[in-house]
């Protein structure tokens, strides 16, 4: 019997493996929506594919956090567009595993409509 729930106990953690993997998460403390959300490697201009897909609804709301998924560990550059008509950009952001990385109000310089 015990043997069975070791077994049970094993097969659980395996199959929910991929939903306990751990991702960064996007922090957004500007005072719009983002409706797109790009990375690259920092100083590249490479922008990998569009984060915005994984979150439910398709936008960040202020104070609302976004899973960033495909990017390994190290510094990027994260480029955002809000529904204001903002583009932004944010430069030499560390993103790592299993961490909160935010975008605020204050270290918005690059922008443009």
């Amino acid at each position: 019997m015990a043997r069975v729930a070791a077994t049970a106990a094993v097969l659980v953690l395996l199959s929910t493996g991929p939903a306990l993997a751990k991702v960064p998460l996007l922090w957004n403390l500007s005072l719009n929506t983002m409706n797109s959300v790009l990375v690259s490697p920092a100083g590249k201009d490479q922008w990998g594919p569009e984060q915005i897909v994984n979150d439910k609804d398709g936008t960040v709301d202020p104070d609302e956090r976004l899973k960033i998924t495909g990017v390994a560990d190290g510094t990027y550059d994260v480029k955002f567009k809000d529904v204001k008509g903002r583009t932004c950009v944010v430069r030499n952001v560390a993103i790592h595993a299993d961490e909160i990385f935010t975008i605020d109000e204050k270290e918005l310089k690059d922008c443009s409509k």
